[in-house]
């Protein structure tokens, strides 16, 4: 017999990308930390490509947090299609789950009472299922405000111009952000006829019909662009739903040694003293650069003190940035100030390590 009082439960279902689940446990783990008594469900799908393995992550939680349980969703197989956009193939992936989610959803209500929904934005499409529910809907915004700003002011530049952002050349001005160029916009959106940029409009247009937004920041980061949000600036022709402000978001109980002593040399430096450099955001940022680059200290009295730069770069780093950046060997001329020539539209900066 079915017992009247069912424990309160709350329900996510991050996507696939090992990047986007991971921060949506580490969501539930936090709710957790404020109300220990709920029960979280992670609905998981399977990634259309390969999305970096999240097996030993889910064996740990699982085995460490007994309050998360993991509720894998039937694989969906999509028609072989010229689209090769990862995108396009998440948010395809994730519509067609849709019938699987609805049916979770009802499987869970009945043993617990569903307190909130809470989806990546790439799960939009569930949100209907959430409303027929009557079960508050929630988004999660893995990125910062910033990003949450532009993307909730989509709809307005979309209605703004019928270009592609790639073919205007020009600077947008956007609520809370800087004047962006219009190449900055990622390869997903820069194509209005792109099924990716469709998905991405859609998905817009569904923050003001969700119970909230909760983003992946803090408010003394990101002041700027989340006052332009709470003033109704991004969603100039509906209402604003509430933004919470979460992160940033870690991966608890896994750190190892090397996390330990990274965190420690940090404390030890002087407020706002060190720059934070990665390969991986120098590489995507698409701001050209002019790197020195020397060997490591060594013991050596050898004369050749030209590094080699294959083994101190991420593999195909060079070719990937040959365009926008040049990496120097050992040593850049510096009897006079460089002389760069720096068009109107570009920025140049040197590092020299």
């Amino acid at each position: 017999m079915e017992s009247s009082a069912m424990d309160d439960a709350v329900v996510m279902f991050p996507s696939p990308a090992i990047g986007h689940f991971i921060s949506m446990v580490e969501l539930g783990k936090l709710i957790l930390t404020f109300q220990p008594s709920l029960s979280i469900h992670i609905l998981i799908v399977s990634a259309p490509y390969s999305a970096g393995s999240t097996a030993s992550y889910i064996a740990n939680v699982a085995a460490t947090t007994p309050s998360i349980s993991f509720h894998r969703l039937p694989t969906i197989t999509l028609p072989s299609s010229t689209n090769t956009h990862y995108e396009t193939l998440i948010f395809e992936v994730l519509r067609l789950s849709n019938p699987h989610v609805h049916q979770a959803l009802l499987s869970i209500s009945k043993t617990y009472k569903i307190k909130a929904f809470i989806m990546d934005f790439f799960c939009f499409f569930s949100l209907s299922i959430a409303s027929q529910l009557n079960i508050p809907g929630y988004f999660f915004f893995t990125s910062g405000a910033g990003c949450l700003a532009a993307s909730m002011y989509f709809p307005t530049l979309h209605q703004t111009t019928t270009k592609s952002f790639k073919d205007m050349n020009t600077f947008l001005n956007l609520p809370g952000l800087p004047p962006i160029s219009s190449f900055n916009f990622s390869s997903a959106v820069s194509d209005r006829n792109n099924k990716a940029y469709e998905y991405f409009l859609d998905m817009a247009y569904c923050f003001p019909k969700s119970a909230g937004v909760i983003v992946n920041t803090f408010a003394l980061l990101e002041a700027r662009a989340l006052k332009a949000i709470s003033d109704g600036l991004c969603i100039p022709d509906s209402a604003t739903p509430p933004v919470y402000c979460t992160g940033p978001l870690i991966v608890t109980n896994n750190q190892t040694d090397g996390d330990t002593d990274c965190l420690n040399w940090l404390e030890s430096q002087p407020s706002q003293s060190v720059i934070f450099l990665c390969f991986g955001g120098l590489e995507r940022s698409g701001q050209r650069f002019l790197w020195v680059v020397r060997n490591p200290p060594s013991d050596s009295q050898s004369l050749d003190i030209s590094p080699d730069l294959n083994s101190l770069l991420p593999d195909g780093f060079l070719d990937r940035t040959k365009e926008k950046g040049l990496v120097v060997k050992s040593w850049a001329p510096q009897v006079a100030p460089p002389k760069f020539c720096i068009k109107p539209d570009e920025t140049w900066f040197l590092i020299s390590l």
